[in-house]
């Protein structure tokens, strides 16, 4: 179900759709079409099932876990899994990081320098779209100036 990932009033404006089935524990295998998206092959993770359905459009929910083990021990990640950035990091995160002493990474900046993230894989974020897509406006500044081989200030 949605109920532990998903805010209530938008899971009840998706049960209030008549023309929207979820399919929970269901992953898409592939999606067919020529022209135009016609149809999806599914798989039920849970009950290990395949099948087809019609579909000319598709929203997937992708959750609020992170999924960012693919980071671990590049970057630090807090206890849940997220991305810690700018004052999310502590002083030995970034001693770790072998960051200088008197250095520390900009608002959306991670431990390893010159790497940023922004949206909902950050630790602290909202989980919203709009602050994701804010977050990522204002990071190109910082990733600019890294570029440029200046020190961006939070």
């Amino acid at each position: 179900g949605l109920h532990h990932s998903m805010s209530r009033y938008l899971i009840e404006r998706i049960d209030a759709l008549p023309h929207v089935q979820l399919h929970p524990h269901t992953e898409i295998r592939r999606f067919k079409g020529r022209e135009r998206l016609e149809g999806i092959v599914v798989g039920n993770n849970q009950i290990e099932t395949v099948g087809e359905l019609p579909a000319t459009y598709v929203f997937v929910f992708i959750g609020a876990e992170a999924n960012t083990d693919w980071l671990d021990g590049a970057v630090h990640l807090d206890r849940n899994g997220f991305v810690s950035t700018g004052d999310t990091l502590a002083r030995n995160h970034l001693h770790e990081a072998h960051w200088p002493d008197q250095e520390h990474p900009s608002a959306f900046e991670t431990s390893l320098p010159g790497v940023f993230a922004v949206g909902d894989v950050r630790c602290g974020s909202t989980k919203r779209v709009a602050s994701a897509v804010g977050e990522g406006s204002v990071v190109v500044l910082f990733v600019h100036r890294r570029v440029a081989g200046l020190r961006a200030v939070a």
